[in-house]
Parts: structure tokens; C-alpha cells; sequence
């Protein structure tokens, strides 16, 4: 599991950290942080895909927030049985009491 979720923010992590630096060109001596490569990049991406290259930035974003989503589905599904015990734990059966109080203005059988 930890190999996994490092496998998973590794790259976002990267990717975000180049993003912000060379969108505001602090680039500390190197090319690839300058705003220069930034648009550069964005725009061989931009002739590849044959879309605009401001259009990129907001389609990755997307991309990720999906891919993470998709990614905490699959990891809650496998650890329903945990995450289900744990959630009985912390609220030790609200809803069964309610329901079977005596004082419950329900006449029902």
C-alpha cells in the first residue's frame, strides 16, 4: 500500500512542483523551471494534441482529480471490511438505537 499511493503522488508531486515553479519562473538557474520551457513544453504538447496550449493545464488537472478518485474507490473497496469495522467502532450503533427505543411514538407490531 505504501509503494503504491508513493507510485501514485510521486508523479503528481513532480509534475505539480515543475508546473508551479516554471509557471512563475523561478527557475534557480535551470532551464527546464523557466517560464521559456514552460510555454515551450505547452506548446509541443499543444501541436501534438492539434488543441490550444492554455487549453492543457486545466485537462491534466481533470485528469488527475479523476485518476485519484478512481484510485480512492479501488483502495476503499478493497478495505470495506476495515473501513466498515472502523466506522461501527466510532459510532457504536446510532441508527439500530434509534430505532428500538422504547420511547418511540410508533404503535406498530
Amino acid at each position: 500500500m505504501k509503494w503504491f499511493l508513493i507510485f501514485w503522488a510521486g508523479p503528481i508531486l513532480l509534475l505539480g512542483g515543475w508546473y508551479g515553479l516554471s509557471y512563475y519562473d523561478m527557475s534557480f538557474g535551470i532551464f527546464m523551471l523557466t517560464r521559456k520551457a514552460h510555454d515551450l513544453v505547452f506548446q509541443i504538447y499543444g501541436n501534438v494534441l492539434g488543441i490550444p496550449p492554455e487549453t492543457i493545464p486545466p485537462l491534466v488537472a481533470r485528469a488527475i482529480v479523476v485518476d485519484s478518485l478512481v484510485l480512492f474507490a479501488i483502495i476503499g473497496f478493497r478495505r470495506r471490511k476495515t473501513i466498515v469495522a472502523w466506522w461501527r467502532r466510532r459510532h457504536p450503533a446510532s441508527s439500530e438505537a434509534a430505532l428500538a427505543r422504547e420511547d418511540s411514538l410508533s404503535s406498530a407490531p
